[in-house]
């Protein structure tokens, strides 16, 4: 029978283990000189899904879900971004959007946090990947606008 070990949690332990990662990237980077070699797509994504899943108690679909990442407590459906950058992309409109920003040292800022419509509306013409693009800039204005009742609870 496994024994209980004392000690945080899995998820208390990203911002210790990215805080790593980075520390490994400021390595590699100061040996190749004007090169950045940051961590990205899949990495960043994933990260942001179990950090948002932990603050904000949502249950996470399976990988690779179309439109939606998780559900909340009370059933609303979340799309789930994360980047290191200025901007994200979407590919449609989710019920509900949760945009972070993920820090260097394994914290997070919240973006935009509402109504997906809201920033479906805003994003720019479709690109060749796929996605409509959309600033970081312009979601933290929409969520200016967002009330806390159209909001995911934040619990942690």
């Amino acid at each position: 029978m496994g024994r209980h070990r004392p000690g945080p949690s899995p998820t208390e332990e990203i911002p210790r283990l990215v805080g790593e990662l980075y520390a490994i990237v400021r390595e590699l980077e100061s040996l190749f000189p004007g090169r950045r070699l940051t961590p990205d797509g899949h990495l960043v994504g994933s990260i942001g899904e179990v950090l948002a899943a932990h603050h904000y108690e949502l249950d996470l679909y399976p990988g690779s879900e179309p439109r939606h990442d998780a559900r909340t407590k009370d059933g609303r459906r979340v799309q789930i971004k994360a980047t290191q950058g200025t901007g994200v992309g979407l590919r449609s409109e989710p019920d509900t959007l949760l945009v972070i920003k993920l820090e260097r040292d394994g914290t997070f800022d919240e973006v935009f946090n509402g109504p997906g419509r809201i920033a479906w509306e805003a994003t720019g013409p479709e690109q060749k990947n796929g996605q409509s693009p959309t600033s970081l800039s312009k979601l933290r204005r929409l969520m200016e606008a967002v009330p806390q009742s159209a909001r995911v609870d934040r619990v942690t």
